[in-house]
């Protein structure tokens, strides 16, 4: 577990990072042998583009280092639980574990509100709470101050 929550640490350094660049703060590190591999963080706002997730950056760098899109005996650390897309995305890259912090009851894809993995037989093993206070902490925060923002400026959303 002291493992996991280094690892975990690492991808709350990239949440914040994204909150830092106006995204949505959620970051992730991928490890393979032991070792982190590469990390990412959102850009959905920034680079005007829906596959921006944490996620999907990560499993992205980590292919192009590893010179292949299949990430078995990767393990990929994330903020947040995977939305459908970035669940579908883990499952297509044959990742070995995922663990994450915070639960997300509105579009969790693993565990909250859809199931990607049910069917899989285990594949790929998951840890779910890792540092689950300080992941909803950096979320709350970031949304939190935005809410303030936009009542400051009369926006209503």
């Amino acid at each position: 577990m002291e493992r996991d929550e280094v690892f975990m640490r690492l991808a709350l350094d990239e949440a914040r990072e994204a909150a830092e660049e106006g995204e949505a703060p959620v970051g992730a590190v991928i490890v393979y042998e032991g070792k982190i591999l590469c990390a990412g963080h959102n850009s959905r706002e920034n680079a005007l583009d829906i596959s921006g997730h944490a996620e999907i950056n990560a499993i992205r760098k980590a292919e192009e280092l590893l010179g292949r899109w299949t990430l078995e005996g990767c393990t990929l650390y994330v903020t947040l639980e995977p939305c459908l897309m970035c669940a579908g995305a883990v499952k297509a890259s044959r990742l070995t574990t995922l663990v994450y912090g915070a639960s997300d009851p509105d579009e969790g894809a693993v565990k909250s509100k859809y199931h990607v993995f049910d069917a899989d037989n285990g594949v790929p093993n998951i840890l779910t709470g890792v540092m689950e206070a300080e992941c909803s902490s950096v979320l709350k925060h970031f949304f939190l101050g935005r809410r303030k923002q936009n009542t400051a400026n009369g926006k209503n959303r």
